[in-house]
């Protein structure tokens, strides 16, 4: 009854449940809106026996004239009746045309429980249906000057003067329409909330330093972040006639995170992008989820790259400010190789976190045993007869290595006695 194939998502009406058809209507009705349809497979198995109905093509016409009567608009779906069990299948595709409205109003669901959308949500839903994104469309303010773009323009790609054919090219200006947000998202001055950058000491209620760089140009705020970065995470050291510069954090991870949240937030959200930074790490938050039907493992795995804002994308990727399209959580992953420490992404609902830690590596100072012992663990040994077993080395070496490992901070002690278990320090 559950279908493979180019459907999202499948449905079996039961006859023994608590729901009415009007509750299981709306059940399907929630799922129209959303991109991962997986969950409602368990939804409806959990809501009864599957036994058939009695009347099987009267309940068909019933369910349909109910469809047609109450959302709005129709949705693609079929009714299926098993001949043999009058078991009847309702299948559901994905909407095309969003936000399926159920009696005027847009649903979704979270966890178990029927929510209304809010008016961001809807907004996006709108922009999806007609195939539209937030930075093509209009911009409110037309008064716009393009100085700090111009000055990047011409020093990346060589162009003379930033004329409006050239804006137009770049789709920041329409031909008899105005500016569009993406243009004011470059201009020189904009209403848009851009980034707060805190550097915070022993705790988040010491805060050692603050900037807010907002109503400008992403462009200098992207810059202006930068440099609040190279001025807390990296330093000099001249050795003879040779200057290097010594990155706590990869700047190349710093910067694939600051670009990708400034390329794919959701700009009509009245939030800034958070940057705290800690003594052992940052954190960006951007505000807006997962673009639509973009999944959790795809998103991290960059392999598909579905933009929010391709517009900005487009200037940006143009500036060098970002390679590749779809590449920067793969960029961001690389430049920590070999480190003891890896970056961490989350992502919610209504905002994506990624935090970049200090890089950690096994120094020169640790023996040949303890990184043998260092590297056991790390692939997977964490009781002192496993990481034995796996070294070669007998019970009291190990426990002698792993005392100075832990006295080093490259290891953590968890549990006592027969429970004790031992973790690489974070």
């Amino acid at each position: 009854m559950i279908h493979e194939g180019v459907l999202l998502s499948v449905c079996v009406f039961f006859v023994q449940t608590n729901h009415t058809r009007k509750e299981l209507l709306f059940l399907m009705f929630k799922e129209i809106n959303l991109r991962n349809h997986s969950s409602l497979h368990k939804l409806f198995y959990s809501l009864g026996t599957i036994i058939g109905v009695k009347n099987p093509i009267d309940f068909c016409l019933n369910v349909e004239n109910k469809i047609n009567d109450s959302i709005q608009p129709h949705p693609d779906y079929n009714l299926e009746i098993d001949d043999k069990t009058n078991v009847v299948t309702l299948t559901v595709k994905q909407g095309d045309n969003p936000p399926y409205l159920y009696k005027a109003k847009a649903y979704k669901r979270n966890d178990s429980a029927s929510i209304e959308v809010d008016r961001t949500e809807l907004s996006q839903l709108i922009l999806i249906g007609e195939n539209k994104t937030y930075d093509s469309l209009t911009a409110a303010n037309q008064n716009l000057s393009f100085n700090i773009l111009e000055m990047a323009l011409k020093e990346k790609l060589g162009i003379n003067k930033l004329t409006s054919d050239v804006l137009i090219t770049l789709n920041l200006e329409q031909k008899n329409a105005g500016y569009t947000n993406a243009g004011e998202l470059l201009a020189d001055k904009n209403h848009y909330r851009g980034i707060d950058v805190v550097r915070f000491g022993e705790n988040i209620n010491i805060m050692l330093d603050r900037a807010n760089y907002e109503n400008e140009s992403i462009l200098k705020e992207y810059d202006q972040t930068i440099q609040k970065y190279r001025q807390y995470y990296q330093r000099e050291e001249i050795h003879g006639v040779t200057r290097n510069v010594i990155s706590q954090i990869p700047e190349e991870a710093f910067r694939e995170a600051i670009a990708n949240a400034l390329v794919h937030r959701t700009w009509n959200i009245n939030a800034q992008i958070k940057v705290s930074m800690f003594d052992n790490r940052i954190e960006v938050v951007s505000p807006g989820g997962l673009p639509h039907n973009l999944s959790k493992d795809e998103y991290l795995s960059g392999q598909i790259s579905i933009l929010r804002n391709p517009i900005v994308a487009n200037v940006f990727f143009r500036l060098g400010l970002i390679e590749q399209f779809g590449t920067g959580i793969k960029r961001i992953k690389d430049s920590y190789q070999g480190s003891l420490v890896q970056p961490q992404f989350e992502i919610f609902e209504n905002s994506i976190k990624i935090i970049l830690p200090i890089l950690k590596f096994i120094t020169d100072d640790l023996s040949d045993d303890e990184k043998k012992v260092f590297r056991t663990i790390r692939e997977g040994a964490n009781t002192s007869t496993q990481i034995s077993r796996a070294s070669n080395f007998g019970k009291t070496k190990v426990l002698n290595l792993l005392k100075q490992l832990t006295k080093q901070g490259y290891v953590e002690r968890i549990g006592e006695g027969r429970s004790t278990k031992y973790v690489l320090n974070k």
